[in-house]
């Protein structure tokens, strides 16, 4: 969502700095002075006992001598409270007591909608928290208490019972004057095909209610007291609340705590390890994790712990979640993988072996290279070069999916390792007959490698550092151009550390700085601090490429965007390319594998030529160009087309 030019600033200027940061934490009375809005207090991001925290509240602005922590009210609240930047905004603009914009009418219609819903989720709770204490209830409490779970974690996880009474909830809402279309659509009750009264959906279940990151009932689970009912736990169904592949348990409380232990676990089973002083632990829906429940996971840690039950069903899950990952790895995000005993779950783990032994799980997880090597060796046989080749295509295959060219490189350096250790053990090294180290002249050696790609070799590295900076330094100077650029732009991956944020920022504010280039760097200088800029302003021969001057045109520096943007795909689709034939590199060279080399070579030498073609004018040339590196990309002449 785009804010309005000026919300921002408006929100600054209504907030108070001191405010937002007094409830984290406690003055030093000595060295504040509250008439000039000086403050001072020990540090909230590390551990001390001096004040060397220091905040400025006329500019709204901190700063910790210590660890040198810097930014706005908006920044604290996303380190203090571990969320995203528009979450930062909502909570920053609800104590401020500004609106949140709305989009459009349609919009609000809806968010108005979802309010009502809101209203009636939380109603519903009440009545099943209230249940729970009745005679109806009695079977549900005396499970609970078997269960471990006291009144006091009852009453933390508002934990209920929908007696098994077929009305019971429906005429509860009703008889407050909740439309019965409103209670259908909240997934609370069912409306039968023929026309008949609606009924509860559910009856006769322990209820365990699902709130949203932020607090809002949405949902609800149900566990059977019948021990034959047709399914044991019972989700609500999709409702304009709730979308499950987009949920996660515990979500809210987890991120705060998730924050602080620098952890996040990943578990079914949330309140036996929440019981046991786990608090950093959110469960999904269900035993398979989606694309977008991983994305949010990996926006509350960078390398959460995914523990999930020892049993059949726990193994195919974390082995989905492999594949789900393995494209969206960087740096910046993991997985590591606790698989439980067989048979247990984290309830039964801490009762039969105490909080001590899952504890030693979770410190020993293993990265996921480990698990995925697991999934592809674990019960085969491979004592034969046509099964070892089926292992190292499946492989290549896995590894593949990655993205991110410098993970690829280290997974394969990773699965060389296990790959020998699992064909060439210790005693056996001289002797064992592995048929891909034979030598001949058609065999692939190291000086064989490094000749065939020296053609393309050079320091490509600094080359596409070179070109981020260009590309982020143009967007800067140019925001009018940005919005043309905004997909490529969030695709792009980002080599060099701390160019992603700033990336992110640039789209944000882009909207609000059109033709304003001061704007965009006030912006992003009190969003990141100014270290964020003078590191990208910094890059060897920045300031001396025009094309990235203010003064420059925009239709220039549009066309020297979409160039830096071509050849920068270019350079990484053929190296891409290289990579993969170098992977082929075990066994036998082909002609087919020296002609994707060779293209490849050829590919990235064309995309990054510089010279311009005589006889037109130079924003013709300028045209021509981008066309044809764009025409060499779509085209990706360095992959052998299957004839």
């Amino acid at each position: 969502m785009s804010l309005p030019p000026g919300f921002l600033d408006e929100l600054r200027t209504r907030s108070s700095l001191a405010q937002v940061v007094g409830r984290k934490v406690i003055w030093d009375a000595k060295k504040t002075n509250q008439g000039k809005g000086d403050y001072w207090a020990p540090c909230p991001f590390h551990q001390e006992k001096t004040a060397s925290f220091h905040l400025d509240d006329r500019k709204g602005y901190y700063y910790c001598f210590g660890c040198h922590a810097k930014g706005d009210a908006l920044n604290f609240i996303r380190e203090t409270e571990n969320v995203g930047f528009m979450e930062a905004v909502e909570i920053l603009a609800r104590e401020a007591g500004m609106p949140m914009p709305a989009r459009d009418p349609q919009a609000q219609q809806k968010a108005d909608q979802r309010s009502k819903l809101v209203d009636v989720m939380e109603a519903a709770v009440q009545y099943y928290r209230l249940q729970l204490n009745t005679a109806q209830g009695t079977a549900a409490r005396e499970y609970l208490n078997n269960r471990g779970l006291t009144d006091t974690t009852q009453a933390q996880f508002e934990i209920g019972f929908a007696p098994d009474n077929r009305k019971g909830l429906f005429q509860h809402l009703s008889g407050k004057g909740i439309a019965p279309e409103l209670i259908v659509e909240a997934g609370l009750a069912i409306k039968p095909d023929d026309g008949g009264a609606p009924f509860d959906r559910f009856r006769g279940r322990i209820i365990f209610p699902i709130r949203d990151i932020r607090k809002r009932a949405i949902a609800f689970g149900g566990r059977a007291m019948d021990p034959n009912a047709r399914a044991k736990y019972l989700n609500s169904p999709e409702t304009p609340l709730f979308d499950k592949g987009r949920t996660l348990y515990n979500h809210a409380p987890a991120r705060e705590a998730a924050g602080k232990a620098q952890s996040l676990i990943v578990a079914e089973g949330y309140i036996a390890l929440a019981k046991a002083g786990f608090a950093h632990a959110v469960a999904p829906l269900g035993t398979a994790i989606t694309e977008d429940q991983l994305l949010m996971i990996w926006r509350l840690t960078p390398e959460p712990i995914i523990a999930l039950d020892g049993d059949k069903a726990g193994l195919r899950a974390a082995m989905r979640l492999i594949d789900i990952a393995l494209p969206l790895l960087e740096a910046g995000r993991s997985l590591r993988f606790c698989l439980l005993p067989e048979g247990l779950d984290p309830d039964d783990l801490i009762k039969s072996q105490g909080r001590g032994t899952m504890q030693k799980l979770l410190e020993n997880a293993e990265p996921m290279v480990k698990l995925l090597w697991q999934r592809e060796v674990g019960g085969r046989d491979f004592d034969s070069p046509e099964r070892r080749a089926t292992l190292d295509a499946s492989l290549r295959t896995a590894i593949g999916k990655i993205r991110d060219t410098s993970i690829r490189n280290h997974y394969v350096a990773a699965i060389k390792d296990l790959r020998a250790v699992l064909f060439k053990p210790k005693n056996q090294r001289q002797s064992a007959f592995v048929p891909w180290k034979k030598r001949g002249p058609e065999l692939a050696s190291a000086g064989a490698k490094s000749s065939m790609l020296a053609q393309g070799s050079g320091d490509t590295g600094t080359e596409e550092r070179l070109r981020e900076a260009v590309i982020l330094a143009t967007c800067i100077n140019h925001p009018e151009i940005v919005a043309a650029f905004e997909t490529p732009l969030e695709r792009l991956h980002f080599t060099t550390a701390g160019y992603s944020p700033l990336r992110d920022a640039i789209l944000r504010h882009a909207p609000d700085c059109e033709n304003v280039q001061s704007r965009m760097l006030r912006k992003l200088d009190q969003e990141l601090g100014p270290d964020a800029l003078e590191k990208l302003m910094s890059t060897r021969h920045l300031q001396t490429l025009t094309t990235i001057q203010t003064d420059s045109e925009s239709e220039v520096a549009k066309m020297a965007l979409a160039e830096e943007l071509a050849k920068l795909e270019a350079t990484r689709g053929a190296r891409t390319e290289t990579d993969e034939a170098m992977q082929d590199m075990t066994g036998l060279v082909d002609e087919g594998l020296t002609w994707r080399l060779q293209q490849a070579t050829d590919a990235r030498h064309k995309a990054t030529r510089t010279n311009l073609p005589e006889g037109g004018t130079e924003d013709e040339d300028r045209e021509n160009m981008s066309k044809y590196l764009q025409n060499l990309i779509d085209g990706q002449v360095w992959v052998k087309k299957k004839q």
